[in-house]
Formats: C-alpha cells, structure tokens, sequence
C-alpha cells in the first residue's frame, strides 16, 4: 500500500520556523524525484521545491528561495522527505503536500504538478502577521 503521510505543520509567528515531515512507503521511493506542494485557499496549487531521486539537485521557487531546504533521507525502506521553512511570512500559509513521480531520471527535478504519481494528504501551515 502506497503511503505519503506528512507532518509538522501548524501556526507559528511571522518570521519563526517549521519544519515539514513526508514519510512515503510502499514503494521503491529511493527513485523517485520528490517535492513539495501547495495551496493556498482560493488558490491553485503551486510548486515548493523538488528534489531528486539522489538528493543533489534541489530546486526552489522563486518565493522561498534561500527560506525553505528541501532534503531527504533513503536510507531506510520508508524515505523520508524534509522541508525545512525559516523566515516564514504570512503568505506562505497554505496545506503543503509532499508528491513523488516515477517519470525522473538522473539528477531530474519535477516541476509540475500533472507529472506527480503519488500526493499525500497535506498538513496545514498557518502564519500569523
């Protein structure tokens, strides 16, 4: 049974830290690109961050670059991917979710959404003003 399950969000203060939690089990996700997602109410979902299958080339949008670090861990049967969001601004609020696709190679990050094979649920991240 495939599982992406995600933890760590929740409220924090403009300017403080949360770090996010994707546990992904079920398959072979140690090749698979990975990355973060989200949505905002009354908004489309947006990239976060991607990362590939060896954990070497992480990419960032625009709107969190040199906030947020994407990193994972293979090392055991269930991959864990991180976000670690610093500086945190209210507009980052959102349901983030973590994502895998099957349809990298190499060094390859995912950028888009459609090309995704396995979402988790998401985990609320609220930033106070």
């Amino acid at each position: 049974q495939v599982q992406l399950v995600e933890s760590g969000g929740g409220l924090v203060q403009a300017g403080g830290s949360l770090r996010l939690s994707c546990a992904a089990s079920g398959r072979t996700f140690s090749s698979y690109a990975m990355g973060w997602f989200r949505q905002a109410a009354g908004k489309e979902r947006e990239f976060v961050a991607g990362i590939s299958w060896s954990g070497d080339s992480p990419y960032y949008a625009d709107s969190v670059k040199g906030r947020f670090t994407i990193s994972r861990d293979n090392a055991k049967k269930t991959v864990y991917l991180y976000l670690q969001m610093n500086s945190l601004k209210p507009e980052d609020t959102a349901v983030y979710s973590c994502a895998a696709s099957a349809r990298s190679s190499g060094h390859m990050v995912i950028l888009t959404t459609s090309l995704y094979d396995y979402w988790g649920q998401g985990t609320q991240v609220t930033v106070s003003s």
